[in-house]
């Protein structure tokens, strides 16, 4: 099956600066697909290079199987929705949805029926005589997803496109940007620094650093199954265990992964491993408690549920954990 977006071995160099280094990857068509990573990590500079705003220094890039170095942005079976959403303040919102659709020569009245088609997909109809300055961010972002839709684009490109919202309407769009991809069945490709959106949205994640993608794999599977000390700190928040702490443990001398709510306080055991140590801290966090604990002066951060009993801060606690949620981590990562 031909892969939506294919990269083989390849590279952007911007002097002596890899932003992109011997990237390997294979988007499937259909797949909501992010890239997550640090700023500078290489993901944006992916995306560019699929949209046609960058060429590669060297190796093949292929959409639906057709060469796409050297080929312009206008000509690529792609569209990009930008962080800033890039909207022309003094058109209308219906004619900038139809903007693209004008520019290919498309008739007036078929590229305002379909302009408006767009925005009813979008959950916008009727706003089309608006003007951006009009609008709310989330409003704005939802336009801007109509323009990119309204060309029928084979992969959808999505530079950060949540990241001015606020923590609520971010959410809801969350939910409503995988609901329309559900809906269109078209290739997303979505660009993140936040984990949260990659493991609430993402079919798979690629995670970058430093040019490279240190993991591929599903939401669980990253999460669940960090390859890299790097993948587990940065998504979601884990507790890196060194080799001399995990060899103590009775498992293999080398990094391991623990996440914190697969830690309980208190107990037996009753065939789990267990830990002895002391509260350093404690923090509400509404629905959990973020607890940190020494363990013999390594620090081990614990999710414990807000109503459960905790110790105070100076007082000793016995955390208790199953062996399976010691993953076991690459020993040069």
């Amino acid at each position: 099956m031909t892969a939506a977006v294919l990269f083989e071995n390849v590279s952007r160099h911007f002097g002596a600066v890899r932003a992109v280094d011997a990237v390997n990857l294979a988007i499937a068509e259909g797949e909501f697909f992010a890239m997550l990573g640090p700023s500078g990590s290489g993901k944006t500079t992916c995306l560019r290079l699929m949209a046609g705003f960058e060429q590669p220094t060297s190796g093949h890039i292929e959409i639906f199987g057709e060469t796409a170095e050297g080929v312009p942005p206008y000509r690529r079976s792609v569209n990009t929705v930008f962080q800033d959403y890039a909207l022309f303040p003094h058109l209308s919102i219906l004619e900038n949805v139809a903007y693209g659709l004008m520019v290919k020569g498309i008739g007036k009245q078929e590229r305002l029926k379909a302009a408006e088609d767009a925005l009813a997909m979008v959950k916008l109809p009727g706003y089309g005589a608006r003007r951006p300055g009009q609008l709310s961010g989330g409003q704005r972002q939802r336009v801007a997803l109509a323009r990119a839709l309204v060309n029928k684009p084979k992969v959808l490109l999505l530079d950060e496109p949540l990241g001015a919202l606020d923590l609520k309407l971010r959410e809801q769009m969350q939910e409503e940007l995988k609901s329309l991809q559900k809906t269109l069945g078209i290739t997303f490709v979505f660009v993140t620094h936040d984990q949260g959106e990659a493991l609430s949205m993402a079919d798979r994640i690629a995670v970058f650093n430093d040019g490279r993608i240190q993991q591929l794999g599903t939401p669980e599977e990253v999460y669940k199954q960090p390859k890299t000390r790097f993948v587990a700190d940065f998504v979601g928040s884990s507790n890196v265990l060194p080799p001399e702490f995990v060899k103590h443990l009775g498992a293999a001398n080398q990094y391991a992964s623990l996440r914190p709510e697969a830690i309980t306080l208190g107990g037996s055991g009753d065939g789990r491993l267990t830990l002895d140590g002391t509260v350093l801290s404690r923090s509400f966090l509404g629905a959990a408690n973020r607890v940190l604990v020494s363990v013999n002066g390594t620090k081990i951060n614990v999710m414990s549920p807000a109503a459960a009993s905790i110790p105070a801060e100076g007082e000793p606690v016995r955390l208790c954990f199953d062996r399976a949620d010691l993953h076991l981590m690459d020993a040069a990562s």
